[in-house]
C-alpha cells in the first residue's frame, strides 16, 4: 500500500513541486495558476461553445464584475477577486453537489491553498468578510449568467440554484468561451496590471 505522504505533491510546469497538504507560498507561481485554470472546465465541461468555459475565464469575468460593482475598491481586493478560485489549478473545479458529498476535506485543502496563494502575492491569508461578500456577489452572479447562457438552464432553475442576481450588475454582459491560451494570457495580463497598481 502506498503511503499518501510520498505523493502529496504535484509537479508544475514551472518545475515547482507543490505540497497539496502543506503548501508553501514559495512553490506558487502565477504562470502555473494561469495555465492550470485555463484548462480546468467549469460545469464539468457541460457548456455550449467550441471551447469549455474555463475557471480562468470565469475568474477574469468575476474580477471585472467585482470592479464594476465596486469601482472605488482597492486594487488588492480586485486581485483577491481574480484569485478567488485559484486553488482549482491543482484541485480542480467540483460542482457544488460533489463538494457537499466530498465534505470537509476538500474545503480544508482549498483553504490551505488559498492562504498560501494569498501570502505569495501579498494578500492577507483571510479576506475581510465585507470584501468576501462582494466577491461572492460577483461570483454568484457569474454562475447565474453561466447557467443561463452556457449551461442550458432556464431562468427559473438558475434563480432557484443561485438566487436571482441584481440584474443591473449583469446588464449587457454576455459570455463566450475562448481558447485556453488566449484566456491564460488575458488572466496574466490582468494579474500584472493589478500588481502594478498595488
Amino acid at each position: 500500500m502506498t503511503d499518501l505522504k510520498t505523493r502529496a505533491w504535484q509537479r508544475m510546469l514551472s518545475g515547482r513541486r507543490l505540497d497539496l497538504l502543506n503548501p508553501s507560498p514559495m512553490d506558487i507561481e502565477i504562470e502555473d495558476i494561469a495555465h492550470g485554470l485555463s484548462f480546468v472546465a467549469r460545469w464539468n465541461g457541460q457548456t455550449f461553445g467550441k471551447f469549455p468555459y474555463s475557471v480562468a475565464e470565469h475568474s477574469v469575468f468575476v474580477e471585472k464584475l467585482f470592479f464594476k460593482i465596486n469601482p472605488q475598491i482597492d486594487p488588492k481586493w480586485r486581485l483577491a477577486a481574480l484569485l478567488h478560485d485559484a486553488p482549482e489549478y491543482v484541485i480542480g473545479d467540483m460542482i457544488s453537489p460533489v463538494k457537499s458529498s466530498v465534505g470537509q476535506g476538500y474545503s480544508d485543502m482549498d483553504e490551505r491553498l488559498t492562504a498560501a496563494i494569498h501570502q505569495r502575492f501579498g494578500l492577507p491569508s483571510k479576506i475581510p468578510n465585507v470584501i468576501k461578500k462582494q466577491i461572492k456577489r460577483a461570483d454568484t452572479a457569474s454562475a447565474w449568467l453561466e447557467a443561463i447562457q452556457l449551461a442550458g438552464f432556464n431562468e427559473k432553475e438558475a434563480n432557484s440554484l443561485f438566487g436571482k442576481p441584481i440584474l443591473s450588475d449583469l446588464k449587457n454582459l454576455s459570455l463566450c468561451p475562448n481558447e485556453p491560451t488566449h484566456v491564460k494570457n488575458q488572466f496574466l495580463q490582468i494579474f500584472n496590471e493589478l500588481m502594478e497598481l498595488i
